[in-house]
């Protein structure tokens, strides 16, 4: 997408999927206009996102209306920042991070859309899908039996969309093993809609099974949650080992978008001791922000609701949307 709109006398010349709403008013054969609009590149952008960089005012017949975007696209640059939410070890909090920064970006103005690519399917269950109304799964899609606008669901809150799970993904994994090109089976069907959004989020399950390969092959940056314990420290390298392996042999653009920090209790000595080991090693990749313990947090997920529309008051809620506030700088 250009830098440029341009709107010419009464036909609308736009180079383009942008769409305007305006309001006109005529005075004396001059024209000037109000606008209040969204600018529609390949999906929503907010109205405090666009800046009016030029109007020239003529006469009825000839008027030109430029209108200068902040969110350009360059020539191949694809819109969707993909990433994946990984950690072999379950209870980690990776869930949670997933709906909740899902949750963030929409309300931030960003398209997103969440990918459960557990069987267990909290993730749908999480922003309110009922596995019941779901009628295609990511199972469907990751087989071939349908295309990724067919599985799509919205849900109600702003600018988040999923693509729910179901327990027949548990059988993906046998039925994937004898598949050609099996590691690209999420990949190829989420390349057709990357226009159509700016964040995918995929939710990974509790393995480094071919769920996991088939979400760090299709993702740009992985996000590592995990609890400040001996035993996570342990699993990060596992899970960075598998990042490696899959950067080398199946995606070379795959990188470390960062480690949070889940479930964060800083009056433990074992919290505070294994946040000062990681940062020796992963400095630079730490998010900023630690996400502590919230009762609030666990209440949110019973009422299919991120922690922002549960209790947009609550201090889980302030963390997360910093780490989408992060994440939006770092990918």
């Amino acid at each position: 997408m250009p830098d440029f709109v341009l709107f010419l006398g009464s036909t609308w010349n736009i180079i383009g999927k942008s769409r305007f709403f305006h309001d006109m008013f005529y005075v004396e054969h001059s024209v000037y206009a109000i606008f209040m609009f969204h600018v529609e590149l390949f999906c929503e952008i907010p109205y405090a996102e666009l800046d009016l960089y030029f109007i020239s005012c003529y006469n009825d017949d000839i008027r030109i209306f430029i209108a200068k975007t902040q969110k350009s696209r360059k020539a191949g640059e694809i819109l969707a920042k993909i990433i994946a939410f990984a950690n072999q070890k379950g209870g980690v909090g990776k869930t949670t991070s997933a709906i909740n920064i899902a949750s963030a970006l929409g309300i931030a103005g960003k398209c997103t859309l969440l990918i459960d690519l557990d069987p267990q399917g909290n993730a749908s269950s999480g922003v309110g899908v009922r596995k019941s109304t779901a009628k295609q799964t990511v199972y469907d899609l990751l087989i071939g039996r349908c295309q990724a606008d067919d599985v799509i669901m919205k849900t109600e809150y702003k600018n988040l969309s999923v693509i729910p799970s179901g327990m027949d993904l548990a059988a993906a994994e046998l039925e994937l093993a004898d598949m050609e090109n099996r590691h690209n089976r999420l990949r190829e069907p989420i390349q057709k809609i990357v226009d159509d959004y700016d964040y995918i989020i995929i939710d990974c399950p509790p393995s480094l099974g071919m769920m996991t390969i088939n979400a760090l092959s299709a993702a740009n940056g992985v996000v590592v949650p995990m609890q400040c314990e001996y035993f996570s420290l342990e699993g990060l390298s596992q899970i960075m080992m598998t990042v490696k392996q899959v950067k080398k042999h199946y995606n070379p653009t795959l990188s470390l978008t960062g480690i949070l920090i889940t479930m964060y209790n800083g009056r433990l000595n074992l919290s505070i001791q294994v946040l000062e080991e990681l940062k020796k090693h992963y400095a630079d990749k730490l998010f900023s922000t630690n996400i502590t313990r919230s009762v609030r947090l666990s209440e949110a997920p019973s009422y299919g609701a991120p922690i922002h529309y549960y209790d947009k008051y609550a201090k889980g809620a302030e963390d997360y949307s910093k780490i989408a506030a992060e994440i939006m700088e770092r990918i």
